[in-house]
């Protein structure tokens, strides 16, 4: 007996592929939108971990800037008070000055030379004086300048030749001199005779300084 089927296969078949392909279609269209949705909170949640991680380190900054800003307070403070340790200290210093001054005067001189007049401003000194020669004053600068710690900067103000009359019939020529040179403070002082050597730490010989009188003769 042959068997004829009279149902209609073939809008069967093609129905059941097109069901097949809108259920493969919808199966892919959900989860493309699972993986797109899963990608999505994943960013999401990154940026609210990084949102979250920027308020932490801006509240962090802040803190640190209000620490800085102390740090400054108490560094302009620290400077401040050693500014002022370092006036004390050198106001303490400074109370021998005047003496050192002196004995380094007396020290420096060279023979041939006297002074008048002395003045003090700040640091500098002004020094007046009446010499044989133009060397002696020239000898003077170079003492100053490189003999003792406690001055430093000498230079010649001026130099204006003269004569001495000591009789009607006997003059001499003398040059009267002005010289300004720095005082040294007595802290860099030190430290500048700490780094001689022991030899040379005591200085030269101190020598007394003349009289007009024995200019004169000389």
């Amino acid at each position: 007996m042959v068997l004829i089927n009279l149902l209609p296969h073939r809008e069967v078949a093609r129905k059941r592929r097109k069901d097949l392909f809108n259920f493969a279609l919808a199966t892919s269209a959900v989860l493309g939108g699972f993986i797109a949705g899963t990608i999505f909170l994943w960013y999401q949640a990154a940026i609210d971990i990084q949102q979250s991680n920027n308020a932490f380190l801006e509240t962090e900054i802040k803190k640190l800037e209000s620490q800085i800003k102390d740090i400054a307070g108490l560094e302009s403070e620290i400077a401040a008070l050693r500014a002022r340790q370092q006036a004390v200290e050198d106001l303490q210093s400074d109370r021998n000055l005047p003496v050192h001054l002196l004995t380094e005067l007396v020290g420096q001189l060279p023979d041939g030379i006297y002074l008048t007049k002395m003045a003090q401003q700040d640091q500098f000194v002004t020094l007046n004086g009446v010499a044989q020669s133009n060397e002696r004053v020239s000898e003077l600068l170079r003492n100053l300048g490189n003999n003792t710690p406690w001055f430093s900067k000498p230079e010649l103000v001026e130099i204006i030749s003269g004569s001495l009359n000591l009789s009607p019939k006997d003059q001499r020529r003398i040059y009267n001199f002005s010289v300004r040179v720095k005082l040294v403070r007595a802290s860099e002082a030190e430290k500048s005779l700490s780094k001689l050597p022991a030899a040379s730490a005591g200085g030269a010989p101190l020598t007394a300084t003349v009289s007009k009188a024995e200019i004169v003769k000389n």
